[in-house]
């Protein structure tokens, strides 16, 4: 079964999730936003299942710094426009195993994932 988490290298829940998976010898593929992005078809299935709420990192400088008309009525369109646009705000990790998927790092749902 295919396992692919989706994040950014410098980001320190991306590492503790990777040294979780490495330390229990899962087998993954890393999906660096920075460099490889996000396409519109992925972030509209994302927020299709998890809804953009969960997605969207608004405690983070990115969504600090957007002008607040952006920050505003947001709808599931404009939050993929955002993500894709500032890949940033997407909350990280996703981890995606087979048809699972988590969003943030919690051990306990690692665990549960890979039992």
């Amino acid at each position: 079964m295919s396992t692919i988490i989706y994040g950014i290298a410098s980001c320190d829940t991306m590492k503790k999730a990777r040294r979780w998976l490495d330390a229990h010898s899962v087998d993954y593929e890393f999906h660096d936003y920075k460099k490889r992005g996000v396409g519109n078809a992925l972030l509209k299935t994302w927020c299709a299942e998890e809804g953009w709420e969960v997605l969207v990192n608004r405690r983070g400088t990115t969504w600090r710094k957007l002008p607040d008309a952006d920050k505003e009525g947001i709808t599931t369109a404009k939050a993929v426009a955002l993500m894709e646009a500032n890949t940033s705000l997407i909350k990280r990790p996703v981890l995606e195993h087979g048809d699972k998927r988590l969003v943030g790092f919690d051990e306990n749902g690692y665990t549960n994932m890979f039992s």
